[in-house]
């Protein structure tokens, strides 16, 4: 649906997209993520056409968007951090107007709005003037906006900016329903929130992707392998012998108890034979040991990433390697 091939975008001697690459298919709802100036607001505005590549190529349901850019731009629905929204008129009245720009057919234009306004769940305020709406109320409005002319894209930047946790609950769940029928970028701040609503994530940091895949994936890779949390009824001595000679387990490492008279230990695994970090699941080895030594498990769970601690790595790492397309480059 969108791919996007060694992008660049430069600013005088500054680049702000550096050969950027990347495909999403159609029906995904994609997490784009960056630090502040990394260029991620740069590659949507180029998305959308508001802004072109100095290099590179932009294809949109397999058209370039420099060869095709009126019929790409009907094809996408874009929601900006602040919505440009028009503060005196009604609801209904600006709907109306953006259809008008947008080439919804007169004929068809007062069911369309109806239809998206019940969507968002705005209907109840289509008479009253946008000044006067909620933070919320807005953010609905700007997402309607970018609905009308059924786009099969839409790029939604700071959807939850400044909204309280109902609100933020409310678009969320919006969000999700959208992405039955549309393609969806995503990009937040707010890293719970794109963790909640996206499958896949793209992490930009200073003009390359430095990320893309799930994070689930990601973390796996950037831990190097499965780790296993535990905590037992035991000595550090008796962990030690019981599961020193399991072949899977690469490392086992003691950690400060959060319960007294038990210990606590991480258990990695060995990679595979070909030496990647694909998971493996050493939880039977680890039960099967620890029952021989009557070792009693209090605990035994998966240690994860939060994407919260992925985005850091990936970005605030100086000697990280770059992570894409679910391999390590």
């Amino acid at each position: 649906m969108i791919e996007v091939t060694n992008l660049v975008r430069r600013y005088g001697p500054h680049i702000a997209v550096d050969h950027a690459s990347f495909k999403i298919e159609k029906g995904e709802i994609v997490g784009f993520l960056g630090p502040n100036g990394a260029g991620k607001s740069t590659t949507m505005n180029i998305l959308t056409g508001y802004l072109s590549s100095t290099e590179g190529t932009v294809k949109i349901d397999g058209q370039d968007i420099l060869e095709y850019p009126t019929e790409i731009k009907r094809k996408i629905g874009y929601l900006p951090e602040n919505p440009p929204l028009y503060q005196d008129m009604t609801v209904n009245e600006y709907l109306s107007f953006v259809a008008e720009i947008k080439g919804v057919p007169k004929a068809e234009k007062k069911e369309r709005l109806k239809t998206i306004m019940e969507t968002v769940g705005i209907s109840d305020v289509s008479k009253r003037l946008i000044k006067n709406l909620s933070k919320g109320y807005k953010q609905r409005v700007g997402l309607a906006q970018a609905m009308i002319g059924d786009p099969q894209v839409l790029i939604l930047d700071e959807p939850t900016a400044g909204l309280d946790p109902k609100q933020i609950l409310e678009i969320r769940d919006l969000i999700i329903e959208l992405g039955k029928d549309h393609t969806i970028i995503l990009s937040s701040h707010i890293l719970p929130e794109v963790s909640a609503v996206c499958k896949r994530v793209l992490i930009i940091n200073q003009g390359r992707i430095v990320a893309d895949d799930t994070p689930e994936s990601l973390a796996l890779r950037i831990l190097g392998g499965s780790h296993i949390h535990l905590r037992l009824d035991a000595s550090e001595e008796a962990v030690s012998k019981a599961l020193g000679k399991i072949s899977s387990i690469k490392e086992l490492r003691f950690q400060e108890s959060q319960e007294p008279g038990t210990v606590e230990a991480i258990a990695e695994a060995a990679h595979s034979l070909s030496g990647s970090a694909e998971k493996t699941d050493i939880r039977r080895d680890l039960s099967r040991a620890l029952a021989a030594a009557d070792i009693p498990i209090l605990m035994m769970r998966p240690l994860d990433l939060s994407l919260e601690e992925i985005f850091l790595k990936v970005t605030t790492k100086e000697d990280a390697e770059t992570v894409v397309s679910g391999e390590e480059k």
